[in-house]
């Protein structure tokens, strides 16, 4: 009996290790094929401009093509879904926004993901800043004189504008008016280029939206910007302070971006993801790509990836629980 155990093993290892060498290999020629890049949002947008310059330098930098698929749809769910169904191989990655990471699951009733177990993090890519901005006959010229006339005029007597509810302007505002006191009434439109058009011709007064669409209405002085959302000055915009030095210290409301895999993709492939991903982002060439697309560069592992979702997700959960949201 123990010889035939002995032998059973001694061809079971003969078998199992034929199969690990294959393993081993298959993991260190990755890539071997072509990878797709999903982008959970129509084309032009900030989210597939940076989609696009992560595939273009993962694609350059391994020798294999990388192809940017939009799966559009429910605030990026639908695309996100796509990836976290997708075998865990490494060939099919997320471009995603805070929202498939942190926002969604507070907005969406049916989830068709969960924004924890269905991913394995790979690697923080961008981020831009939100602005608040106001049209010049507004009556106030810094956040102090903003905060204050909201408070005379009372609960919802001063309505802003933003392109969706549960949107990253929406959310920064909400989280400006817990932390100032006051309480502003939202005006939701279909896009930021409907917001723009309104505040611009004065129909609305007041924007909480992604600073580079408006960035050069604030320069021609059409706009006034009181504050940005980011925690150190844009880099674009150099000469408007921050919301957090104007009062609100640690005030981070810049909405973020990063690459994700579907959980159980091999830890190799991860790191090796992570690695040239994080390294393409402090490259002079992806910066000056970034940068021109109005985002900026903000390189993190996959380790600090996962520390954000964790913090950012404490921190929404509080200013979608006190603006009163319920998930739809």
């Amino acid at each position: 009996m123990t010889k035939m155990i002995r032998r059973r093993m001694a061809m079971a290892g003969t078998l199992v290790a034929p199969m690990l060498a294959r393993r081993g290999w298959a993991q260190s020629a990755y890539p071997s094929k072509q990878i797709r890049m999903v982008v959970p949002f129509a084309p032009a947008g900030t989210t597939d401009l940076l989609g696009r310059i992560a595939a273009q330098h993962l694609a350059e930098a391994w020798g294999q093509t990388v192809i940017v698929d939009n799966k559009s749809g429910a605030g990026g769910n639908v695309g996100a879904e796509v990836v976290a169904h997708a075998p865990p191989d490494g060939y099919t990655l997320l471009l995603g926004t805070v929202g498939t990471a942190v926002t969604n699951q507070y907005l969406y009733k049916a989830m068709p993901y969960d924004s924890v177990k269905s991913f394995a993090p790979v690697a923080l890519v961008g981020e831009v800043a939100n602005v608040l901005a106001v049209h010049p006959s507004f009556p106030a010229k810094s956040l102090k004189e903003f905060v204050d006339y909201c408070k005379a005029q009372g609960p919802n007597k001063v309505s802003y504008g933003s392109p969706a509810v549960g949107g990253t302007g929406h959310l920064a505002m909400e989280y400006l008016s817990e932390l100032a006191g006051i309480k502003l009434e939202h005006v939701v439109y279909r896009g930021s280029s409907l917001v723009m058009k309104d505040l611009l011709a004065g129909h609305i007064l007041t924007t909480m939206d992604n600073l580079p669409p408006y960035l050069q209405h604030i320069q021609s002085g059409a706009l006034r910007a009181l504050g940005v959302s980011s925690l150190k000055r844009w880099f674009a915009a150099p000469e408007v302070p921050t919301i957090a030095e104007q009062g609100y210290p640690g005030f981070d409301a810049a909405p973020w971006w990063y690459v994700a895999a579907p959980a159980g993709t091999p830890p190799e492939i991860v790191s090796k993801l992570s690695a040239e991903i994080v390294k393409g982002c402090k490259t002079e060439a992806v910066i000056k790509r970034m940068r021109d697309a109005g985002a900026s560069e903000l390189p993190g592992t996959a380790e600090e990836l996962a520390k954000q979702m964790v913090a950012e997700t404490a921190k929404w959960k509080k200013v979608v629980d006190a603006a009163g949201l319920v998930p739809q």
